[in-house]
C-alpha cells in the first residue's frame, strides 16, 4: 500500500513511496497531525544518489517492525534535500551545532512546532562502533517525549534561540581589496597538498570554486603559485579514480587523499563546475589535458544527464546491480584483471592494466580496481589505447547502469548552461552551445512564472511546487549571462536582469545581507543564510558574481552596489577560511579588475572578422570580463550603443571603470588588452 509520497515529483521521495513507514512530505498537514496525536515528528532528509540513505532505507525503513514502531509513536516526514535546500539547511545547522558534524541521511526529531530536540545522521539496525541502533534511538526519544516532556521542550526552545542568535555579523560592507585576496592566497598555500594536489586530507573534494579564484588571481597578478596550485590539482584529479577514465565526468569526492577511490555518485553540479574549470584552465595555459577533460565532461553531461525535455538530470547513483542481483557501490565502474582479459584478450588486458593502474590486489574492494591514469615512463600506442578504451566502454555499457535522479534543479542547470556555453564556444562545438540553449529554454518555459519567479525543480516536463531559493536565481542568472556573451542574443541578458531584480527585492535586506530564501517564502524556525561555499557556490556569492556581471553589461548602479555590499562578507571570511568562499574570492577578483567590458561590433555576427574578434574576446583571461557582440547600431546589448565600425571594419571596444581603450580591429591587440592592465 503506497504511502503519501506516491504523488510526489522527487525521485528520492518516490523511492520511499512503498515503504511500510507512513511517510508524509514536508507540509503543514504533517505538523497538524503531530499536534492532533501529541507525538513528535521524525524528519528524515536525504537525496536519491546518497549511498548511506539507501542503506538506512533498506535496513530500517523497509523493516516491518521498525516501521510499525515509527507509525505508532511518530509522524514521519521525508524530505529531499535537493528539492528543499531551505529545510535541509536549517536543520543541518542545528545538527552541526549540536554534534560538530553533519551529513546524510540526516535524522532529526522535532516537536509538533518543528523545533528540533534530538539529532543524528545514519543509525544502524544493531548497535555498532559505539553507535546506538535506530530502534534504541526511537525508543529513547519516545520515552523522553512521554516521560520528560518539559525537558524536551526546554531543549528545543534553547536550540531555536541559539539558531536565531547565529545571524551573520555582517561586518564591513566594503568588498575585499588586494590585501585580503593576498591573505586568502597565503591561507590556501598553507592548506595545499603539494604531493597530491587539492586541499586538506581525506575525504578530498574537488575544489572547483577555489580553482576559479586561483585562475583569476593569476590572470590579474601574474602569481605563478596560484596557477601552479590550480594546474597541478586539476591534473591530479583528471589522472585519479575520481575521474571516469572511460566515459568522462567526475564522481562526488575521493575517500582518500590521492584521488584514487571515489564516492561513485556523479552529480550534475560537480560536473558543470569542473567542466568550466578545465575549460578556463585550458584558456589560461593551452593544456591538452584540460581541453580533453573539459570536452569529455561536457559530453558526459549531454550523453548521460540530459533529459527528454532538454534539461539536465540531477545525478547518477553510486550503487548499481553487480550482475548477481545485489546493489553494490561502484559496481558499474570497477575492473579486475580477469574482467579486462575477458573483454580485451590477454595482451591488450596486460596493456590496459598497466595503463589504467589495475592490480591483482585491487585499489577498491574484493580485488577490483578503479581505473586511473598513473604517470608512466615511456610512450603508449595512442591508437591501441583508444581501441582498448572503446572496447572497455562498450563492455561497461552492457552492465546494469546506476539509477538516475531525473529531477531538473534550476540552480544546477544554470551552472551547466554556463559550462556548456563556454566550452562549446572555446572549442568550436556548436552542439554544446545548442544543448545550453535548450536547457535555458526549458528553464524559461517551465521554471519561470509570469512574474519571473523560479520554481526550484521539475520532472518529466512538470514543474515542482517548491519555490526557488537564492542559489537558483543566482546560478540561473549566471548561466543566462554566459549564454548572452556566447550567442550574442540579448534576450538572455534580459532574463538574467529579471531574476536579479528578485535578488534585490526579495532576498536582500536593508544592510545588503543576503538570505537563502525569499522574504515571502515559507517561514521556518529560522531564515537560512549561509555565505560559504559547499558543493556548489553559496547563493550569496553566486548572486554577488551575477550582479557584478549584469552591472558591467548594463551600467546599473544598484546592481553594482548590491554586488559590492554582498562581497563585504568575503572581506571578513576570505583571509580566514578561503577554502570555503572560493566563489566569493573569484567575484572579488573580477571587481578589482573592473570587470572589463568588451563590445564587439561588426556588419553581421556571422562575418568572419566579427567572429574572430568575438572568439578572441571570449578567450580573454581578464577576471570576470563580460562580452557583448552584435551588428553596428544593434540595441541587443547596452554595451553596443554608440559603438561604430572602424573604417568600415568590425571592431572591439574594451572599457573598465569608465575608461576605454581605443577601439581595435586587430584580434592580437584585443588579446593583449585582455591580458594586461588597461591604460587609465
Amino acid at each position: 500500500m503506497p504511502n503519501r509520497l506516491a504523488h510526489e515529483t522527487s525521485p528520492y521521495l518516490l523511492q520511499h513511496a512503498d515503504n511500510p513507514v507512513d511517510w508524509w512530505p514536508w507540509s503543514d498537514e504533517a505538523f497538524e497531525e503531530a499536534r492532533r496525536r501529541d507525538v513528535p515528528v521524525l524528519l528524515s532528509v536525504g537525496y536519491s544518489s546518497c549511498h548511506w540513505c539507501h542503506v538506512m532505507a533498506h535496513e530500517s525503513f523497509e523493516d516491518g517492525p521498525t516501521a510499525e514502531f515509527l507509525n505508532s509513536h511518530f509522524v514521519n516526514v521525508k524530505v529531499d534535500r535537493e528539492e528543499r535546500p531551505d529545510v535541509d539547511a536549517v536543520y543541518m545547522e542545528a545538527v552541526q551545532a549540536a554534534t560538530g558534524q553533519g551529513g546524510w541521511p540526516m535524522t532529526v526529531f522535532l516537536t509538533p512546532d518543528a523545533e528540533p530536540f534530538y539529532f543524528g545522521t545514519y543509525y544502524p539496525p544493531e548497535p555498532r562502533h559505539g553507535m546506538p541502533s535506530f530502534r534504541q534511538v526511537l525508543q529513547g526519544v519516545h520515552q523522553a517525549w512521554a516521560e520528560r516532556r518539559d525537558e524536551v521542550t526546554e531543549v528545543a526552545g534553547k536550540i531555536v534561540r541559539d539558531l536565531a542568535g547565529r545571524e551573520i555579523s555582517y561586518g564591513d560592507a566594503q568588498p575585499p581589496g588586494q590585501a585580503e585576496l593576498g591573505q586568502a592566497l597565503l591561507g590556501l598555500t598553507r592548506e595545499y597538498d603539494p604531493q597530491r594536489g587539492g586541499f586538506g586530507g581525506a575525504p578530498k573534494f574537488p575544489p572547483s570554486m577555489v580553482i576559479e579564484f586561483l585562475l583569476r588571481h593569476h590572470a590579474r597578478t601574474g602569481a605563478d603559485g596560484a596557477l601552479e596550485m590550480a594546474r597541478d590539482t586539476c591534473e591530479r584529479m583528471a589522472r585519479g579514480g575520481i575521474y571516469d577514465q572511460l566515459g568522462g565526468g567526475f564522481a562526488r569526492y575521493s575517500v582518500d587523499r590521492e584521488w584514487v577511490v571515489p564516492h561513485f555518485e556523479k552529480m550534475l553540479y560537480d560536473n558543470a563546475l569542473l567542466c568550466r574549470v578545465y575549460a578556463h584552465l585550458w584558456r589560461a595555459t593551452g593544456s591538452d589535458l584540460a581541453r580533453r577533460v573539459a570536452l569529455e565532461t561536457a559530453d558526459f553531461m549531454v550523453r548521460e544527464l540530459r533529459t527528454a525535455e532538454g534539461g539536465f538530470a540531477s545525478a547518477l547513483d553510486a550503487d548499481s546491480d553487480d550482475g548477481m542481483g545485489k546493489h553494490v557501490e561502484g559496481a558499474y565502474y570497477v575492473w579486475t584483471p580477469a574482467q579486462l582479459t575477458e573483454v580485451l584478450g590477454a595482451d591488450d588486458a596486460a596493456l590496459a592494466a598497466q595503463y589504467f593502474g589495475v592490480t591483482v590486489e585491487g585499489t577498491f574492494e574484493h580485488g577490483s580496481s578503479v581505473l586511473q591514469l598513473p604517470q608512466h615512463e615511456g610512450v603508449f600506442d595512442a591508437d591501441r589505447i583508444a581501441s582498448v578504451r572503446q572496447r572497455l566502454l562498450a563492455a561497461r555499457d552492457g552492465r546494469p547502469a546506476p539509477g538516475r535522479d531525473d529531477k531538473v534543479v534550476a540552480a544546477w542547470n544554470g551552472l551547466a548552461i554556463a559550462a556548456l556555453a563556454e566550452t562549446g564556444a572555446y572549442f568550436e562545438r556548436p552542439d554544446l552551445v545548442e544543448a545550453a540553449v535548450a536547457a535555458a529554454d526549458l528553464l524559461v518555459r517551465l521554471h519561470l512564472d509570469e512574474q519571473a519567479r523560479l520554481f526550484r525543480t521539475s520532472k518529466d516536463g512538470r514543474a515542482g511546487a517548491h519555490a526557488g531559493v537564492l542559489e537558483d536565481y543566482a546560478d540561473v542568472a549566471e548561466g543566462f549571462l554566459a549564454l548572452a556573451s556566447v550567442t550574442g542574443e540579448g534576450v538572455w541578458l534580459d532574463f538574467a536582469g529579471l531574476l536579479l531584480d528578485h535578488v534585490l527585492t526579495r532576498f536582500t535586506d536593508d544592510s545588503g545581507s543576503l538570505y537563502d530564501t525569499a522574504s515571502d517564502a515559507e517561514r521556518l524556525i529560522r531564515r537560512p543564510q549561509d555565505p560559504t561555499d559547499n558543493a556548489t557556490p553559496s547563493g550569496w556569492t553566486a548572486a554577488a558574481n551575477a550582479l557584478l556581471s549584469y552591472a558591467a553589461h548594463t551600467g546599473s548602479a544598484p546592481h553594482r552596489t548590491a554586488a559590492e555590499h554582498a562581497l563585504g562578507v568575503v572581506k571578513a571570511l576570505g583571509p580566514r577560511v578561503p577554502r570555503f568562499v572560493g566563489w566569493g574570492l573569484a567575484a572579488a577578483e573580477a571587481l578589482l579588475d573592473g570587470p572589463r567590458e568588451v563590445a564587439v561590433v561588426g556588419p553581421a555576427v556571422g562575418d568572419d572578422a566579427t567572429r574572430g574578434l568575438h572568439r578572441t574576446a571570449l578567450l580573454g583571461t581578464a577576471p570576470g570580463a563580460v562580452v557583448a557582440v552584435g551588428a553596428e547600431g544593434s540595441d541587443e546589448f547596452p554595451l553596443l550603443a554608440g559603438r561604430p565600425l572602424v573604417g568600415g571594419a568590425p571592431a572591439a571596444y574594451v572599457c573598465r571603470n569608465f575608461t576605454c581603450d581605443a577601439p581595435t580591429t586587430d584580434p592580437e591587440r584585443l588579446r593583449t588588452a585582455l591580458r594586461t592592465a588597461l591604460n587609465s
